[in-house]
């Protein structure tokens, strides 16, 4: 299934700064970022329960924020992409 995490991390101190880098490593151990605190994550439950879990973890809940939106295993009917930056496939292979 399809999972847009999206974040906000307050970045006034140290401590924050060093929050929204763990929370986009995370990310990233899961799906693909497309834009700057989102990003689109091709996962089973259980893998969103830990990921889910992690972020929580991470995050400061008196100052920041996670939202995730299930879009389930159609999703691709349910995005749609206009604009400059390059469209990614989820589910396609990663060559860095």
């Amino acid at each position: 299934m399809l999972i847009l995490v999206t974040y906000d991390v307050v970045t006034k101190t140290a401590a924050g700064r060093k929050r929204l880098r763990k929370v986009a490593k995370e990310c990233e151990n899961y799906g693909v970022r497309v834009q700057n605190s989102v990003f689109e994550c091709v996962v089973d439950a259980t893998q969103f329960k830990q990921l889910k879990l992690r972020l929580v973890d991470l995050i400061d809940e008196n100052e920041d924020s996670l939202r995730f939106y299930q879009l389930g295993n159609n999703y691709k009917s349910k995005v749609e992409h206009i604009g400059a930056k390059e469209t990614i496939e989820v589910e396609d292979v990663l060559i860095l």
